[in-house]
């Protein structure tokens, strides 16, 4: 007989645990070699994309959201790692091909997971 416990990321197994692939946290995909990364600026916001360059404090992204809004993460590093649990909660405006954040305070790694998820918010429009 097996000794089973589970909880949400893991589930034991005769004395073995065994953890969940997607909540493994690793750095997410790359487009061309870029990382996909979150970056809060001082003013402007919030944007998650792939970095081109950076140099200081200017960072420029391509395939670049704004992350107006969100909800079903309680910061940005839960928004990087585990994504939003509400996306019809959350207003993310359409992908811009480009953007140049010339106060970043902040860059985040962001996991496949929470990229899919920033993905998946449908497009905010007023």
């Amino acid at each position: 007989m097996s000794d089973k416990k589970m909880d949400q990321d893991t589930i034991t197994i005769n004395g073995i645990e065994y953890v969940r692939k997607d909540s493994v946290l690793h750095a997410t995909e790359s487009m061309d070699g870029l990382p996909y990364k979150i970056v809060r600026t001082y003013s402007a916001g919030v944007f998650a994309g792939f970095i081109k360059s950076r140099a200081g404090k200017e960072v420029v992204m391509l395939n670049v959201r704004r992350l107006w809004y969100w909800a079903g993460a309680a910061s940005l590093s839960q928004l990087a790692i585990d994504g939003t649990s509400k996306p019809n909660e959350c207003k993310f405006p359409a992908e811009v091909s480009q953007v140049v954040l010339t106060e970043a305070i902040e860059v985040l790694d962001v996991t496949e997971k929470a990229k899919k998820s920033i993905e998946g918010v449908s497009v905010w429009r007023a």
